[in-house]
C-alpha cells in the first residue's frame, strides 16, 4: 500500500472518530501516532510519541497562548467587560438599535484583550442581555447580536487562532496580528450596520435607545481607556519591534493583572484566574499537539504533497480551488470546533496553498473567517450554545433565527477581503 492511501485512509478514519464524538485532540495524536508508524515504522513512532511532547510544550512561541488567554481572564474577572458596555450604551445612546450595536462594539473591544471568542459571548452575554432584554429588545434577536459580536474574537488581535495558525505554517505572529485588525473593524461596522438595517426594517426588534448627552458621551470614553491602552501597549510593541509578539502577551497579562488588582483583585480571585487559565491552556495544548502528530503523518505520506501536484494539473483557476477550499472550512464547521478545524487541516491545506501562489498571510486571514461563519452557524454554533448556557429560558431555535443576518453579513465580509487582499495586507505594506 502506497504512502498516499495511507495518508487518505488516515484521515478518513479522523473524521470519523470525530463524527462520533472522540476528543479531536484524541483523534489527531491516534491517527498521526499510528499512521506515521505504518509509513515508517513502530519505533519510529514511539520515538516520536517520546519527543513530540517535549518539542510542543519547549517551543518559545507556544509560550504566548496561556499568557494572552490568562490577560483575558483578568479582564474577565476585573469587571472591565461591564464598564465597557456602560461605555458604548452611552455612546450610541439615542441610536434605534443603540443597545445593539453597543454590544457589537463592547464585544469587539473585549475581543481585542480576550483573544477568544466564546470567552467573549459568554462574558458580555452576562452583561449586556439583561439590559437588552429590560429595555424591550427581542430575546432571539438579542442574543444574535451577541453571538455575532463574539466571532470577533477569533479575528481582532491578539487573537488565539491567528496566533496558532502563524505557529502552525511558520509565519510570523506579529504580521498576523497586524493582518487581521482591518478586517477585524470591518467585522465591527458590518455587524452594526446590520443591526440597523434589520432595525429600520423590523421596528419591532429592538426600540430606540435613551438619548444621552455629548458631555455624558464624552466622560463615557473614560471606560475605553483600560482596553485602548493594553490594546495599544501590544500591537504598537509589537509593530515597532519593541518587542515579540510573546514578549508582549506577556506585558498584556501584566498590565491586566495590574487593572484588576487596582479594583480589588485578591489572592482568591488570582489563584482562580490560574486554575482558569490552566485548564484552557491545557485544551489548546492537547490539540497541538495532535496537529503535530497528524502533520508529521501528513508530511511522510506525501499526501499534501501528492494533492498539490494534482491540483496543480487541474485545469482550472487557482480561485476555484481556493473557493473549494473555504467551502470545506465552511462545510466543516457546521460540526466541528474552530480552533480544532484549523489544526486538522492546514498540514493538508497549507501546502496546496504555496503552490497555487497565494500570500500565506491573506490566506489565513480569510480562513480564520471562513472558521468563525461556524461559531454561529447550525448546528454546531458554539457561541449560540455558550449563549444558551447563560441564558437557558430563550429557545434555541430564536438565538439561531436572530443571528441569521450576520451570517449573511460574514459572508459579503469574505466577498470583499477575497476581492481586495490590500484590506488584510495593506498596513503590512502588502
Amino acid at each position: 500500500m502506497s504512502p498516499e492511501i495511507i495518508g487518505a485512509i488516515g484521515l478518513l478514519i479522523m473524521i470519523i472518530l470525530v463524527v462520533v464524538r472522540v476528543p479531536v485532540a484524541l483523534a489527531m495524536l491516534g491517527v498521526g501516532l499510528v499512521g506515521f508508524g505504518a509509513v515508517t515504522s513502530s519505533d519510529g513512532a514511539l520515538q516520536m510519541l517520546k519527543d513530540l511532547p517535549v518539542d510542543v510544550l519547549a517551543k518559545y512561541d507556544f509560550s504566548a497562548i496561556p499568557l494572552f488567554i490568562l490577560m483575558g481572564v483578568f479582564a474577565t474577572h476585573s469587571g472591565m467587560a461591564a464598564k465597557l458596555f456602560d461605555a458604548t450604551r452611552t455612546i450610541f445612546g439615542g441610536v434605534r438599535g443603540s443597545l445593539g450595536i453597543a454590544g457589537i462594539g463592547s464585544s469587539g473591544i473585549f475581543a481585542s484583550i480576550s483573544g477568544s471568542s466564546l470567552a467573549t459571548a459568554s462574558t458580555m452575554t452576562r452583561v449586556a442581555l439583561p439590559q437588552m432584554e429590560k429595555y424591550g429588545y427581542k430575546p432571539g434577536f438579542a442574543c444574535g447580536i451577541l453571538a455575532a459580536g463574539g466571532t470577533l474574537g477569533i479575528m481582532i488581535p491578539p487573537s488565539i487562532a491567528l496566533l496558532v495558525y502563524a505557529i502552525l505554517t511558520e509565519q510570523s505572529v506579529g504580521d498576523m496580528f497586524i493582518a487581521g485588525f482591518l478586517p477585524g473593524i470591518l467585522g465591527m461596522v458590518m455587524y452594526s450596520l446590520t443591526v440597523m438595517i434589520m432595525v429600520r426594517w423590523k421596528p419591532h426588534l429592538a426600540p430606540r435607545g435613551e438619548k444621552t448627552p455629548w458631555k455624558d458621551k464624552l466622560l463615557s470614553l473614560t471606560g475605553l481607556i483600560p482596553f485602548g491602552f493594553i490594546f495599544v501597549l501590544i500591537i504598537a510593541g509589537i509593530f515597532f519591534g519593541l518587542f515579540t509578539p510573546t514578549e508582549g502577551a506577556a506585558v498584556g497579562a501584566f498590565a491586566s493583572w495590574a487593572y484588576a488588582a487596582a479594583k480589588g483583585m485578591r489572592m482568591r480571585g488570582l489563584k482562580q484566574s490560574l486554575i482558569e487559565t490552566l485548564a484552557l491552556s491545557a485544551v489548546v495544548f492537547f490539540m497541538l499537539l495532535g496537529a503535530e502528530a497528524l502533520g508529521y503523518f501528513i508530511s511522510v505520506s506525501r499526501l499534501s504533497y501528492s494533492l498539490a501536484t494534482w491540483i496543480g494539473g487541474l485545469a482550472v483557476s487557482p480561485m476555484i480551488v481556493l473557493l473549494a477550499i473555504l467551502l470545506m472550512y465552511f462545510l466543516l464547521g457546521l460540526f466541528m470546533d474552530a480552533l480544532a478545524m484549523l489544526v486538522i487541516t492546514i498540514p493538508v491545506v497549507f501546502p496546496i496553498i504555496l503552490a497555487l501562489g497565494f500570500d500565506p498571510i491573506w490566506f489565513g486571514i480569510i480562513a480564520v473567517l471562513t472558521v468563525e461563519l461556524g461559531l454561529i452557524t447550525p448546528p454546531m454554533g458554539m457561541n449560540i450554545f455558550v449563549i444558551k448556557a447563560v441564558a437557558p429560558h430563550i429557545k434555541l431555535s430564536e438565538m439561531f433565527r436572530g443571528v441569521a443576518p450576520f451570517i449573511v453579513s460574514d459572508f459579503v465580509r469574505l466577498a470583499i477581503l477575497l476581492a481586495f487582499p490590500v484590506i488584510s495586507l495593506g498596513l503590512l505594506g502588502g
